[in-house]
């Protein structure tokens, strides 16, 4: 077998794979909708504007194509890191309380915008 024969069976079960997977990570439009009304989002974050934090679409701008995107908003959105404001003053950012697979949707929802 040359190796690019090997190539291509390898890159067919990874596509073979994708299109299994997928449906495993759809994204829940109102579970996330929903999380970001409980956990009281807009008031710092517009989905289209900014207000004291960035919209959410200028945090997908910012990640998309990234490598670990989704990890990254999650880790934003569970640790209290700081959140910088316009006026240059920093707050804790609130600490979004859910299990893992609800706040990947949230993530995936925000980088989907």
């Amino acid at each position: 077998m040359t190796a690019f024969s090997r190539f291509l069976r390898r890159a067919a079960a990874l596509v073979l794979i994708a299109a299994v997977a997928a449906p495993a990570f759809a994204l829940d439009e109102g579970a996330a909708e929903a999380m970001v009304r409980r956990n009281n989002c807009l008031k710092c974050h517009g989905v289209d504007k900014d207000k004291d934090g960035p919209s959410f679409q200028k945090t997908a701008k910012k990640y998309r194509g990234k490598a670990g995107a989704v990890g990254r908003v999650v880790e934003h959105l569970t640790s209290g890191e700081k959140a910088k404001f316009p006026d240059g003053h920093e707050e804790d950012h609130k600490i979004v309380r859910a299990e893992r697979a609800d706040l990947e949707n949230l993530a995936q929802w925000i980088l989907s915008r």
